[in-house]
């Protein structure tokens, strides 16, 4: 988990809204969270002693055992309101890394005790902004029982977040982060489930000189010549150890993926 950009929860006695959006997914149980934060810190201490032979044999920890994230939420910052009147925060930015992903920015106005907060969902992958739901929040909106419903709210004390529930704009805040992550839940049920197979090929690069070949075969005609270092596009087309790709200037061919690497 990253800390928001800009510390304005503090002046108003308020925890990190970070901590507020994790309590939210945890309990809504609509999504799985990778720690990107203090807890992968701590573990990749403990990857580190495993790395130089200190732990005990069988821990099994390794390469290749952490979890992707298929979507982020990319920190943002809004910009100030000068007709909200009142105190404004312009950057309620929270950085909640997980399945999920999204910006999330917001002003809050103290003289009218109202919030208005965005979460972006982007793909990881492909970088496009999916998902972009909107929230408010109002002081004559907190009627709307906080004790304990929905995603059990009563517990945010235990979470270490209980401030949002001393001050009418903590509870505010809450109020328009609920909204957004509603919709943002709806939202996302038009998704695919599967984000990593969705996503176009991952690029490849030549790793010594070569040929397209019109075909999966090393008697077929030449297409062109390829220099080591050139980077292709995979098709998702593949004969034993051919790959169908295509250059820059869209010339589509057969390689051997014996020549082939991974682009960074």
């Amino acid at each position: 988990m990253r800390e928001p950009e800009k510390n304005w929860w503090s002046d108003l006695k308020l925890a990190s809204p970070e901590a507020l959006l994790k309590v939210f997914v945890q309990k809504s149980g609509c999504f799985t969270l990778v720690d990107r934060g203090a807890g992968f810190a701590l573990a990749q201490q403990e990857r580190a002693l495993a790395g130089e032979g200190q732990l005990q044999g069988g821990a099994n920890i390794g390469g290749g055992q952490i979890r992707a994230a298929d979507y982020i939420l990319v920190p943002d910052i809004t910009s100030k309101n000068a007709n909200s009147g009142g105190f404004n925060a312009g950057g309620l930015v929270g950085g909640l890394f997980g399945p999920i992903a999204g910006a999330i920015a917001g002003s809050i106005s103290l003289s009218s005790s109202t919030a208005d907060v965005v979460l972006t969902v982007t793909n990881v992958r492909t970088t496009e902004q999916e998902v972009l739901a909107e929230g408010h929040g109002a002081k004559t909106d907190l009627g709307f029982g906080l004790g304990g419903g929905g995603f059990g709210l009563g517990g945010f004390g235990a979470a270490g977040i209980g401030s949002y529930q001393n001050t009418d704009i903590g509870k505010v805040v809450i109020l328009a982060y609920i909204d957004a992550y509603t919709k943002m839940v709806s939202q996302m049920g038009g998704l695919s489930t599967d984000a990593k197979a969705d996503a176009p090929s991952q690029t490849v690069t030549l790793s010594r000189p070569g040929v397209l070949r019109e075909t999966a075969s090393e008697t077929a005609k030449v297409v062109r010549p390829l220099d080591a270092g050139m980077i292709l596009y995979p098709t998702g087309q593949k004969n034993g150890v051919w790959w169908e790709v295509s250059d820059e200037v869209g010339n589509k061919g057969w390689v051997s993926s014996l020549s082939l690497s991974l682009a960074k």
